[in-house]
C-alpha cells in the first residue's frame, strides 16, 4: 500500500477529459494542447490527432518543447495511464497548472475507433 500522501493527493486531484469531449474539441478546431508521453515507436503507430510526442522519460529535459503557457490546458495520455500520471506529476511540479488526463488513455481512444494520425 502506498502511504505517500503526495502520491495519493496527486492522483485524487487529477481530472480526466472524456475521449468524446476531446474529439469534439479537435473537430471544431479548438483543441487544448495534447501531450502523448508514449515512446516514439508507439506514437508512430498511431496517436490522437494533433498530439505532441515527448516520451515520459525525456520530459524533464524537453519541457520547453511544449508550446503555450504553463497555465493553458494540457491533456496528457499514454497507453493505459501510469506513464501519463508520472508525467502529469512532473508537469505540475514544474508549474503547469491545468493538467488533465485523457480518460482511458490511448487504449480507450483506439478501442472507440476514433481518428488517429500516424
Amino acid at each position: 500500500m502506498n502511504t505517500n500522501p503526495e502520491a495519493r493527493t496527486e492522483k485524487s486531484e487529477s481530472s480526466e477529459v472524456p475521449v468524446a469531449t476531446l474529439l469534439a474539441q479537435i473537430e471544431v478546431g479548438a483543441p487544448p494542447r495534447i501531450l502523448d508521453v508514449r515512446s516514439r515507436a508507439e506514437y508512430a503507430r498511431g496517436h490522437v490527432p494533433g498530439a505532441l510526442n515527448v516520451p515520459f522519460w525525456m520530459l524533464r529535459w524537453r519541457l520547453r518543447s511544449i508550446p503555450g503557457r504553463r497555465e493553458d490546458p494540457l491533456v496528457v495520455y499514454c497507453g493505459y495511464g501510469p506513464r501519463a500520471w508520472l508525467a502529469g506529476g512532473l508537469l505540475r511540479r514544474r508549474g503547469f497548472t491545468d493538467v488533465v488526463y485523457l480518460a482511458g488513455h490511448f487504449s480507450q481512444w483506439r478501442a472507440a475507433g476514433l481518428p488517429e494520425e500516424s
